[in-house]
C-alpha cells in the first residue's frame, strides 16, 4: 500500500505561479513511476506530468514549458511547480503513483486559477 497526501493547492491569478507537493509513505521502495493528474469540472481526468524513478518525465502538451515536476527522494515527495498558470489550468490536481503494477492516488487538491 502508498498513501499519497497532497498540499499547495488555492486560488491563485492568472500568470501567477505556484506548487503542489505531494508526499507518499507506505510501500514506497516499489514505486515505478509518480505524477500529477487534473480533472476539471465536467471533464475527464487527464494526466498533467509524471516521473520514472530512472528519471524519465512525460508532460501533458497544454502544460508544456510552464509546469516542471520533480522529486526529493530524500522526503518521498514529489513537486508540481507551475508557472504562468491560465484559468484553464483549474482543476483538482490528483498526486499519483503505481507500485507493484498498482496505482494509487491522492484525495486531491484543488487549485482555481482567476482571470
Amino acid at each position: 500500500q502508498v498513501q499519497l497526501v497532497e498540499s499547495g493547492g488555492g486560488l491563485v491569478q492568472t500568470g501567477e505561479s505556484l506548487t503542489l507537493s505531494c508526499a507518499a509513505s507506505g510501500n514506497i521502495f516499489r514505486i515505478n513511476a509518480m505524477g500529477w493528474y487534473r480533472q476539471a469540472p465536467g471533464k475527464q481526468r487527464e494526466l498533467v506530468a509524471t516521473m520514472t524513478p530512472g528519471g524519465t518525465i512525460d508532460y501533458a502538451d497544454s502544460v508544456k514549458g510552464r509546469f516542471t515536476i520533480s522529486r526529493d527522494d530524500a522526503k518521498n515527495t514529489v513537486y508540481l511547480q507551475m508557472n504562468s498558470l491560465k484559468p484553464e489550468d483549474t482543476a483538482v490536481y490528483y498526486c499519483w503513483a503505481v507500485s507493484a503494477l498498482s496505482p494509487y492516488w491522492g484525495r486531491g487538491t484543488q487549485l482555481t486559477v482567476s482571470s
